[in-house]
């Protein structure tokens, strides 16, 4: 156990517990405390937390590393991982149905993601714009409008879904407010030594919202920082075009799937590469970590998808049954399910450990480009070549 800081002493008198929170997922409890009167929040992540975890022995541990977790506060914090495992241990067989379908762009989507409460999602297309849209009366509230080209990758800065990110074929990147729909920074680069020397496909912020990572069709993925614009680095390996490009919830690893069938892990402090994962007979057209970032999924142009362990790096299940290319996969935040989009018109849901398939969900009148689950795991939309975007609970 590493020795508490210089002058913790002085220090703690100030600091003052105020309230413990839950967040589902990935599991963890935020601590939300008072220091030299200014409210701080901080986090102990439970990444290993199962339903059969013991509960007393991790009370301790935390108790150990964590000074703001008294022992008055023992059993809350126990109460709370209870709840956590409860969580956890839900199996949802939830079977999804259409709830409304929204004729969002005049030329196919792209792309759509969720903010982190569900309460609003964006769409990107070959219009060259980006629409932001409440979920619940599929109204749509800006369009964010200025690139030059097709609007490909889409992201919020979740947990706070308060700027919204795009990556186009004009070859650049933008930062957006998302309550006002202004841009606030666009990031350029038509050299290799300064960015991009080709469309971005791809594009994430990692959790603290500080750093951006972009793909490109120039096999290569790029780290910039949000703040000031300015790239961290370079991650050059691939020999083909990127199609998807993450970091892993604690922000120590990134992955990149590429046209050249492969995906590889990299190290986000050093920008090293430290594995590649094989097996597809084609393309890999996109590729996810869940939300522990223990297990990533691929998706391939062969028709099937595979689940690997982040740590072992082996193959876990196969997911097979689409008559197409997959072009798009996503977990749920439970982690025990995954979505996939594909070129047949359809979208299907797929248990993550026996690579069975649980639902197809069919009426899109053309190929599926992309698919998401909300934050809850209780709401998918799907966006399709046919121009719509289909909102399924």
């Amino acid at each position: 156990m590493a020795t508490k800081p210089v002058g913790w002493g002085s220090t703690s008198e100030k600091m003052k517990l105020k309230s413990l929170l839950l967040r589902y997922y990935p599991p963890g409890i935020m601590l939300e405390y008072e220091k030299s009167g200014e409210l701080k929040t901080k986090s102990i992540d439970l990444l290993d937390l199962g339903p059969s975890s013991d509960v007393d022995t991790l009370v301790e541990e935390i108790q150990k590393a964590e000074p703001l977790i008294t022992a008055s506060r023992k059993d809350q914090v126990k109460l709370l991982i209870r709840r956590l495992q409860d969580k956890l241990g839900q199996h949802s067989n939830h079977k999804f149905y259409l709830f409304k379908v929204l004729r969002a762009h005049i030329l196919p989507l792209t792309n759509v993601a969720l903010n982190k409460s569900g309460s609003c999602f964006i769409t990107g297309s070959y219009d060259r714009t980006c629409k932001l849209w409440d979920t619940a009366s599929g109204e749509e509230l800006h369009t964010l409008e200025g690139h030059r080209n097709v609007v490909y990758a889409i992201a919020f800065n979740n947990p706070y879904g308060d700027k919204i990110a795009t990556g186009s074929f004009d070859k650049t990147c933008k930062l957006w407010s998302a309550e006002t729909g202004k841009c606030y920074h666009t990031f350029r680069g038509h050299t290799a030594e300064i960015g991009h020397s080709a469309e971005i496909i791809s594009l994430s912020f990692d959790t603290s919202g500080n750093r951006i990572i972009t793909g490109s069709f120039d096999h290569t993925v790029v780290v910039w920082d949000a703040n000031t614009g300015r790239k961290v680095y370079t991650l050059i390996g691939h020999c083909a075009e990127i199609s998807s490009a993450l970091f892993n919830w604690d922000c120590s690893l990134i992955l990149t799937g590429s046209m050249d069938k492969t995906c590889m892990l990299w190290d986000a402090m050093n920008g090293k590469c430290v594995a590649t994962l094989t097996g597809h007979d084609d393309e890999i057209l996109d590729s996810c970590f869940d939300y522990t970032g223990k297990l990533i999924a691929t998706a391939s142009a062969d028709g099937t998808a595979r689940v690997f362990s982040a740590a072992t790096r082996k193959c876990i299940s196969k997911l097979e049954g689409h008559e197409g290319e997959i072009s798009k996969i996503s977990f749920n935040p439970q982690g025990n399910r995954l979505l996939t989009g594909s070129s047949d018109k359809t979208a299907r849901i797929w248990d993550v450990q026996t690579g069975q398939c649980l639902q197809v969900l069919e009426g899109h009148a053309d190929e599926i480009f992309t698919c998401t689950f909300n934050y809850k795991g209780d709401i998918i939309i799907t966006g399709s070549k046919d121009n719509t975007c289909r909102i399924w609970r």
